[in-house]
């Protein structure tokens, strides 16, 4: 049994905000880390620590979705909506994987660079160029797919759940 209701509401509707901010927040950390050795300097283990983190959160929002989507009336639009949550999680999976990368390639990188002779890197322009180029796809990909899912299941919640005209004031 996993986590399905949250103080009685679905655990799904609280999980995915944790997966909305921490997805492409990871996603932009990346590509910075990658292309900008002193940001990476500044994350440190901070860069693969949020990785792991958004990559826990994934599966426990889908597991809670699913169970969400067993509770709701079935339609094309909670479908559609599940059918693109379940394809999120190779998107993070290559975060975390690239993430973690980069975080060793800086750490072995600064392990073998004299300390007086502070700009001198062992991993030249093109792995860093290679790294920012597959931290930009992957956090792009992760970035449009999280998207993606968020907008259908905006619409799956809110399709003919609200009027287009407001309703006059009472009272």
């Amino acid at each position: 049994m996993g986590l399905d209701l949250i103080n009685g509401i679905p655990a799904h509707v609280l999980f995915v905000h944790v997966v909305v901010i921490l997805v492409p927040l990871t996603a932009l950390a990346l590509i910075l880390c990658a292309a900008l050795p002193t940001v990476m300097r500044r994350f440190g283990l901070a860069l693969p620590a949020l990785a792991l983190v958004s990559l826990i959160s994934v599966p426990l929002t889908t597991n809670a979705g699913e169970w969400l989507e067993r509770h709701v009336d079935r339609n094309p639009l909670v479908r559609k909506h599940a059918e693109l949550g379940d394809e999120l999680l190779p998107w993070v999976i290559g975060l975390f994987l690239v993430s973690a990368a980069v975080w060793w390639f800086y750490r072995r990188d600064a392990r073998s660079t004299p300390k007086a002779g502070a700009s001198t890197s062992t991993v030249g322009t093109p792995m860093r160029i290679a790294a920012t180029v597959l931290a930009l796809a992957v956090g792009v990909g992760a970035g449009v797919q999280v998207y993606r899912i968020g907008d259908s299941g905006a619409k799956a919640t809110w399709h003919d759940a609200y009027s287009a005209t407001a309703h006059p004031k009472r009272g």
